[in-house]
């Protein structure tokens, strides 16, 4: 035991020695930290018109807040980053009020053991589990009519994993008529390195014990994170984000990052590591896909989106100059436009066939 927590305490020290060294000449930035004053008051989301839950075979309950009417002949269904929440799609969400009001419906919920959802077990923090989920909220609050599903980082991998376990849905007739692939991969993320040293990373053995080490000490190293605001708020803008970001918007991530607990962060991590879609993603091919990455994406990186648009021919490859990880926070509007665009095609789409319907339920009630 003194031997493991002798490797661990090592690890935690490397850690925490090599990213100080990598950060400290940034340091001085955290005080933009103080002049923001950024709450999540500054960036409240709309009012949802319906709130509620739906129950996983397991007993999660995953939270969801949606706007827009339940009869809509299209809903988007946003599908959330890693240790973030429903918020993750605020912009976006915005947007499509904006633009098609009553027209649309647009529901955002969160993952389990994520934001307001129920915790799930250690076992269940994988992103097939994530995938089985998305369906459920599928098949429970879209049942009919046209799905765009946008999927940010993790969520886009969850997206992914729906589509090996049901590729029906995205079929040229399927109930998902349009995907957004946001600032995520297929795969291959061992060995992306944050810009860090390779040893936290490409197969390395610090992170693998800091992660294990999370899980057991969890009261131990939440107490460490709190003490640490300034330097993760620093490690936060420069591996989410481009170059030039307003300080209340990083704040804005680091709270949502600090609001998940350090033991759902350890326990999603192999999940993350081992996710391996390349294959499963050829599901999508007849459906139409956007594929959107921030050409400074460090976590992500752009190569990954662009293995993506090589395996789906027919797919829209958008790199947004400048930008990092949380594009669709910090070019909101090159995230939206995509996005959009598969909207109004879906309800291209809806209207030639709803009439139809509409006209046959008619002639059988006369």
């Amino acid at each position: 035991m003194r031997r493991r927590s002798g490797l661990l305490g090592a690890a935690v020290g490397l850690a925490a020695a090599t990213a100080g060294a990598a950060l400290v000449a940034d340091r001085k930035v955290s005080a933009a930290r103080r002049a923001g004053h950024a709450t999540r008051h500054d960036y409240d989301p709309p009012a949802a018109d319906r709130v509620g839950t739906v129950m996983t075979p397991d007993g999660v309950a995953l939270y969801y807040e949606e706007n827009g009417p339940s009869d809509a002949s299209v809903t988007v269904v946003a599908a959330h980053g890693f240790c973030l929440d429903r918020d993750d799609f605020l912009f976006q969400r915005r947007a499509v009020i904006e633009v098609y009001g009553t027209q649309v419906r647009f529901v955002s919920y969160d993952h389990r053991s994520h934001g307001r959802s129920g915790r799930g077990t250690a076992a269940t923090a994988t992103i097939d589990q994530l995938g089985a989920d998305l369906g459920l909220v599928l098949d429970e609050l879209v049942p009919t009519g046209r799905v765009v599903v946008i999927g940010h980082s993790m969520g886009g991998m969850t997206i992914m994993a729906l589509a090996e376990q049901r590729p029906e849905l995205f079929q040229a007739d399927g109930r998902v008529a349009g995907v957004v692939l946001l600032s995520t991969s297929t795969g291959r993320l061992a060995e992306v390195t944050l810009g860090l040293p390779a040893v936290f990373a490409r197969g390395g053995v610090v992170l693998p014990v800091v992660m294990k080490g999370m899980q057991r000490q969890k009261g131990i190293v939440e107490k460490g994170r709190s003490e640490a605001g300034d330097i993760l708020w620093v490690f936060i803008k420069r591996a989410a984000f481009g170059r030039h970001v307003e300080p209340g918007l990083v704040e804005f991530v680091a709270q949502l990052i600090a609001a998940t607990p350090v033991d759902v962060i350890a326990e999603f991590y192999p999940a993350l590591i081992s996710h391996d879609k390349l294959v499963a993603l050829g599901n999508l091919r007849h459906t139409s896909v956007a594929v959107v990455c921030g050409d400074r994406d460090l976590i992500t990186p752009p190569s990954h989106s662009a293995t993506m648009a090589e395996a789906l021919p027919n797919a829209e490859l958008v790199t947004i100059p400048d930008t990092g990880h949380q594009a669709l926070m910090e070019r909101p509007e090159l995230v939206n436009a995509p996005l959009l665009r598969l909207i109004d095609q879906a309800l291209t789409r809806a209207v030639v066939s709803v009439p139809r319907q509409r006209r046959r339920r008619r002639l059988s009630e006369s």
